[in-house]
């Protein structure tokens, strides 16, 4: 329901349906006079559309004799910003409260503690001092009680050195906040296929909740569906077009403003940058932030760019340079021309400066090019003098993607990745001349780097891979 006063007449702001009309969905109540012997309780239902020509309805009460927690826990924890020696860790409860956090190197060991003893419904705690490529366990509580943690299932590792060749696995999703079947069921797959190996960094590509990316929307999208994976792994993402409200968003997420993940300070929460052992990400703001070659987002992108020695480049942004799927690259008036811009002004910076990578989301489908450099026009400007390999990429196929230095080199050739399909897919021509695949398929991107080689594939939602290959960079 919206905020405010709610009347006989008031329309709800979101609709249950499909298989969420087979749901139960929880509802907690405290400090309710219920009193001994019979209680009558009254509900109302309202309707989204007056207009609709259906409604469900099931109720079920289930009493408890055990004693809740007065503060209780209604968000979280979730882990923002990781870095080889600091986590946030952050939560929502009930009703303002303290903010501690207990953590070690086992469940039963939390000797570590940061307390806050401002009381607040919305917390967030950094943890100093912590020792790279560790596992830490961890509780969260309010000073007397514990709300989630000192368990098994809540844990988180520190980020390697920057620069370190160790083994790193990332999932990315784009578009996937529908909170129905369909997102769920790419989570399931992802969750199956990976077992017990630790995600180390999970990438959102926008639109992470809709329809508007209302507080409501993020909590049935993001924190009810991904309650498994939120406590452990730290979560990175870009605003897409459905994150309308600037408020909600950078109110739910914390990003690294002052370079203390690595990459050069960018002031801001609309975009910045973070190192994870050889690799390198730049998260631009393709929806919200001046796009020309004069603002400040483009200056602090070359900043970076400059100042980066990692092996690898991976950049990532909501609305696509090139795409045609539910969105065409080449309509200028599509998407108010964010993805001309972002082509035209940010490929050919990002291009010089030897990015190896692109993510993006926006287009509800899965497209994948070759390894290619230079195409800032539209498709009908592409050529084969654009394809820096004409390979499928993939190490069984026609052979990886091969960079001659493990060193940044201009203009060498990238690999642009469309994953709008982690929550719907939605057609479209399919057709664009850079792309060596492109899919109407519902799924997710997986990506694995060790030393000087990356690996990355398309999970589809039945947990088949849709689609492989990996980038090599020198010897």
């Amino acid at each position: 329901m919206p905020a405010g006063v709610v009347r006989f007449n008031t329309r709800a702001s979101g609709k249950v349906g499909g298989s969420e009309e087979n749901q139960f969905h929880l509802h907690e109540l405290f400090d309710v006079p219920l009193r001994t012997g019979r209680n009558l309780i009254a509900v109302e239902i309202h309707q989204e559309n007056p207009g609709s020509s259906d409604i469900r309805f099931d109720l079920k009460l289930t009493g408890s004799d055990q004693k809740l927690s007065q503060v209780g826990l209604v968000r979280g924890p979730y882990l923002q910003v990781g870095t080889a020696s600091s986590m946030i860790l952050r939560w929502r409860t009930r009703r303002p409260s303290s903010s501690v956090v207990r953590y070690g190197a086992a469940p039963d060991q939390l000797k570590g503690k940061v307390e806050i003893e401002e009381k607040s419904i919305e917390h967030e705690v950094l943890i100093k001092g912590l020792k790279s490529r560790t596992r830490y366990f961890y509780s969260i509580g309010d000073g007397e009680e514990v709300l989630a943690g000192g368990d098994s299932d809540h844990f988180f590792f520190t980020s390697p050195q920057s620069g370190s060749n160790g083994p790193v696995h990332a999932w990315i999703i784009g578009d996937s906040g529908t909170a129905n079947a369909n997102a769920k069921a790419v989570y399931n797959a992802y969750i199956k296929v990976k077992g017990d190996r630790y995600t180390d960094l999970w990438l959102m590509l926008g639109d992470n909740a809709y329809n508007s990316g209302t507080d409501k929307e993020y909590q049935r999208a993001v924190f009810d569906l991904y309650d498994n994976l939120l406590p452990q792994t730290p979560l990175w993402s870009t605003r897409g077009n459905h994150e309308r409200s600037a408020e909600v968003y950078y109110g739910i997420f914390n990003m690294p403003t002052d370079a203390q993940a690595g990459g050069v300070k960018s002031g801001t929460e609309a975009y910045y940058s973070f190192d994870y052992g050889n690799i390198h990400f730049i998260c631009l703001d393709s929806y919200d932030t001046d796009r020309s070659a004069s603002g400040d987002m483009f200056k602090w992108l070359k900043a970076d760019l400059e100042a980066t020695a990692q092996t690898f480049i991976v950049a990532y942004w909501h609305h696509p340079p090139y795409t045609k799927g539910s969105h065409d690259s080449d309509r200028d008036n599509d998407s108010g021309g964010r993805m001309r811009d972002m082509r035209e002004t940010f490929l050919p910076l990002l291009e010089k400066g030897g990015v190896d990578l692109l993510f993006a989301g926006h287009s509800h489908c899965y497209e994948r090019s070759y390894l290619i450099n230079g195409h800032y026009g539209k498709s009908d400007t592409f050529n084969n003098s654009m394809i820096v390999n004409k390979g499928d990429g993939k190490p069984r196929g026609d052979g990886p993607y091969e960079k001659p230095s493990p060193d940044k080199g201009a203009n060498k050739g990238a690999v642009y990745i469309v994953a709008g399909n982690g929550g719907k897919i939605s057609g479209g021509k399919l057709n664009h001349p850079a792309m060596y695949l492109s899919l109407n398929e519902l799924g997710s991107v997986i990506l694995e780097a060790e030393g000087n080689c990356m690996d990355v594939r398309l999970l589809d939602y039945r947990g088949q891979v849709r689609d492989n290959f990996r980038i090599t960079k020198g010897d």
